[in-house]
């Protein structure tokens, strides 16, 4: 596989919530996008999709050949294959379905073609059986929903994804304004499922055990640690907490409190009962609101904190790493 060939069409492979939204990005970006999924009303649900993800992908600026006159539809996954740069597969989490996913997607593919999944948790070592001539070109794009809004994207190889793969893949979505993890291990749930299940469970255990309600814990969430975290990260923000003795500090002060407070983490047992409780909090916590109203909530704020964000001076932590 080299690492020049240019990405000008992305084939989505499952146009569901993942892949419509993929599919608004790229096309947002100027690149040509043919999706392809067997389901009824599949095409319509898309197009509606890209539709309503549009005025907010203008305010955060399209680019110059952005149109979504670019995407095209077939159930036919071979037509969709014929002329693709790229593929965005966002298949059913299941293992014995992805795996035969990609013996066809090989078979119909040229073999410098990157095939990048967007699963959120299945390792790529699991999935790459299926593509038995080429495995190399098959990689984890594990987006974070939105994606056509939150620019995070983990990239993560499986035992024989190559380099050149990785680098590619990396290489793409950076290019397109995603903020790209390299992840180097495999783990289930890869490294920012994983950070959110580490906190929803102590979150679950919190409104279980009756200490707060959920409206209270997220609150507590979204107006504490979370401001901060839509800014800089957990490492971070550790070193800021330091004061001028930096990181060091911090573990001099707080490491010995916080390794109490791990002892005392919940591990909740997920039983019916306590299923319910955690959903009837959640419940008085939306009153009257719909997911429409929650979710363009969430999406105004967000876009202001992504046009904040993109307006600071040049350089990123990443940037100074290197």
């Amino acid at each position: 596989m080299t690492n020049t060939k240019p990405i000008h069409r992305v084939a989505i492979v499952g146009a569901g919530v993942i892949g419509a939204s993929w599919s608004a990005l790229y096309l947002a970006k100027g690149l040509e996008v043919i999706a392809s999924d067997p389901a009824p009303n599949a095409e319509a649900n898309l197009r509606k999709f890209v539709d309503a993800a549009w005025p907010a992908l203008e305010r955060l600026g399209l680019s110059p050949k952005a149109s979504k006159a670019n995407l095209t539809f077939t159930a036919n996954l071979a037509e969709a294959m014929a002329a693709a740069d790229f593929v965005q597969e966002n298949g059913p989490e299941r293992v014995d379905f992805k795996q035969k996913l990609y013996g066809q997607l090989d078979a119909l593919l040229p073999p410098d073609v990157i095939i990048a999944s967007s699963s959120s948790g299945i390792p790529m070592s699991q999935i790459q059986p299926g593509a038995q001539a080429h495995p190399e070109r098959c990689v984890i794009g594990h987006p974070f929903n939105p994606p056509h809004l939150i620019p995070l994207v983990e990239i993560v190889g499986g035992d024989k994804t190559s380099e050149q793969t990785i680098l590619r893949a990396d290489e793409f979505y950076s290019s397109i304004g995603r903020k790209t993890v390299r992840i180097n291990k495999e783990m289930p749930g890869h490294v920012a499922n994983r950070l959110q299940a580490a906190l929803a469970r102590e979150v679950y255990y919190l409104v279980a055990e009756g200490v707060v309600s959920a409206a209270d814990v997220d609150t507590a969430l979204s107006w504490g640690p979370g401001l901060r975290w839509g800014i800089m990260g957990n490492m971070m923000l550790n070193h800021l907490g330091g004061g001028s003795g930096g990181i060091e500090h911090a573990f001099a002060g707080l490491l010995g409190p916080m390794m109490g407070w791990w002892k005392t983490l919940g591990s909740p047992d997920m039983t019916p009962e306590v299923q319910r409780k955690l959903i009837d909090s959640v419940h008085a916590e939306v009153g009257s609101r719909t997911i429409e109203e929650l979710a363009a909530e969430r999406d105004e704020i967000l876009i202001g904190l992504l046009q904040l964000r993109s307006n600071r001076p040049a350089g990123s932590h990443k940037a100074a790493a290197e």
